[in-house]
C-alpha cells in the first residue's frame, strides 16, 4: 500500500479549503490531513479538526485561541495561534504538500516559509505571485519547491504544458466568464449593490474573489500570476471572455497549434489534480456532455467599462512594485464595497488613484514589497472617507 500524502491546508475554512477537504475525504486512501489553519472562523476550524484529526491547527486570531484549545482538549491535536505561528508551522517537516489558500496578501509569508523548506505548493492564493512573483519563483527554484497552480485557469495551462517542456509557448489565453455583469455599461454598474455582485453565474467562490470576478480584476491578477508561473513576457498573456466557463484556458505554441483544457466549472477538479500530480485519479465529478446542445463562445473584454482589467495590464507591463500596489488598493476597495462603504465603480477609482500616488520601485526587495503594500493600503483607506 502506498504511503499517504500528508496535506497542510492554509486557509481551511475558506471556499478552496473546504472543497479541498471534500477531495481528501473522497480519497482517504491517498491523502491525510496534517495541518489546518483559519484566520477567525474558530467554529468551522474546530469542526474540521474533530472530523479530520490533523496533527495541528493554527487560528490566526489570537483572541480565539482559548476556544479552539478547549474544544480540542480531548484530542491529540496541537493548537497554535497568531501570524508568527502560521510561518513556524509552515516551516515544519510534518507535511508533504501545502494548499496555499489564505485569501490575499496575508498568505505570502507562510507560503514563502514553506517554499524555503522545499515543500510542494498547491497554489490557490494568486496574490502571492502578484505581490512578489520574482522573489517567490526565485526562492522556489533555489529550494527545488514545486509550485502547482490550483486556480482553474492556471491549472488548465499547467495541464496543457505537461509533455511540452521543450516546445516554445507563443502565448497563453486565459478565459474569463465575464462575471455577473457581462455586457453591462457604467450607467448600470453605478447602481450595483453587494448582493447583486456576489451572484456569479458559473462558479461558487469566496466573497473577495467573486467581487474581483465581477470587476474583472480577478482576470488581471491572473495575468500577472501567469507571467511568473510560466516565465512569460506580458505580451504573451491574453484574456478572452468565454461566458460558458467550459474551456478553462489555452496555450498557443509557436507552430500555431492551440491546446485547451475543458471541463465543467468545479474547483474540486484542479484541487484534486494538484494534490495527486503527476497522477490523475478517479472522481465522481459531473462530466461535460457533448450530446447536449450548446455553444462555446468567445469575445474580447470590454476594457473601457471594466477598467480594473486595464489597470492590471498596466501594472503587469510596468512591473516592479506596481502589481503589489494594485493588489493592496484592490483588497482595501473590495473590503469597503463588501461593507457598503463605497460603490461598485469606486473600486476602480480607488485602485487607480493609489497606483498614481505610491512611489514606483523598479526592483524592490521583499522588505520594499511589504512597505509598498502598507503604504498603498493606508492611502486607499483614506479614500473611503471621501
Amino acid at each position: 500500500m502506498s504511503q499517504l500524502k500528508r496535506i497542510a491546508i492554509f486557509g481551511s475554512t475558506g471556499s478552496i479549503g473546504t472543497q479541498a477537504l471534500e477531495v481528501i475525504e473522497a480519497h482517504a486512501d491517498k491523502f491525510s490531513v496534517e495541518i489546518l489553519t483559519a484566520h477567525t472562523n474558530d467554529t468551522l476550524l474546530i469542526a474540521q479538526a474533530l472530523k479530520f484529526n490533523p496533527n495541528m491547527v493554527v487560528i490566526g486570531d489570537e483572541k480565539k485561541y482559548q476556544s479552539v484549545k478547549e474544544a480540542l482538549s480531548k484530542t491529540h491535536v496541537k493548537v497554535f495561534a497568531g501570524e508568527e505561528a502560521l510561518e513556524e508551522v509552515a516551516s515544519m517537516d510534518c507535511y508533504d504538500i501545502m494548499i496555499a489558500a489564505i485569501v490575499g496578501f496575508a498568505g505570502l509569508k507562510s507560503t514563502l516559509s514553506a517554499i524555503e523548506n522545499g515543500k510542494t505548493i498547491a497554489l490557490a492564493n494568486k496574490e502571492t505571485l502578484v505581490v512578489a512573483g520574482d522573489i517567490v519563483m526565485k526562492k522556489a527554484a533555489e529550494n527545488k519547491a514545486a509550485i502547482i497552480p490550483v486556480d482553474s485557469e492556471h491549472s488548465a495551462i499547467f495541464q496543457c504544458l505537461v509533455g511540452e517542456g521543450r516546445n516554445k509557448i507563443e502565448k497563453v489565453i486565459l478565459t474569463a466568464s465575464g462575471g455577473p455583469f457581462l455586457g453591462k455599461k457604467p450607467n448600470f454598474l453605478v447602481n450595483v449593490k453587494r448582493d447583486h455582485a456576489l451572484q456569479h453565474p458559473n462558479w461558487t467562490m469566496g466573497a473577495k474573489i467573486t467581487i474581483d470576478s465581477a470587476t474583472l480584476m480577478n482576470k488581471g491578477l491572473e495575468m500577472i500570476e501567469a507571467k511568473w508561473l510560466f516565465n512569460l513576457q506580458p505580451e504573451q498573456v491574453q484574456v478572452v471572455i468565454h461566458p460558458q466557463s467550459i474551456i478553462h484556458s489555452m496555450v498557443q505554441f509557436e507552430d500555431g497549434s492551440i491546446k485547451a483544457q475543458m471541463g465543467l466549472p468545479d474547483m474540486k477538479l484542479p484541487i484534486q489534480y494538484a494534490l495527486a500530480y503527476p497522477q490523475r485519479i478517479s472522481s465522481k465529478f459531473p462530466r461535460y456532455d457533448f450530446k447536449k446542445p450548446g455553444t462555446l463562445g468567445f469575445e474580447e473584454p470590454d476594457y473601457k467599462t471594466f477598467r480594473n482589467l486595464a489597470l492590471a495590464i498596466d501594472a503587469l507591463q510596468k512591473g516592479g512594485n506596481m502589481p503589489c500596489i494594485l493588489n493592496a488598493a484592490n483588497e482595501i476597495a473590495v473590503f469597503a464595497f463588501l461593507r457598503n462603504r463605497i460603490g461598485f465603480l469606486d473600486i476602480t477609482e480607488m485602485v487607480e488613484r493609489t497606483m498614481n500616488k505610491i512611489p514606483f520601485i523598479a526592483k524592490p526587495t521583499l522588505e520594499q514589497y511589504f512597505e509598498s503594500d502598507g503604504e498603498a493600503r493606508n492611502f486607499a483607506a483614506t479614500l473611503i472617507q471621501m
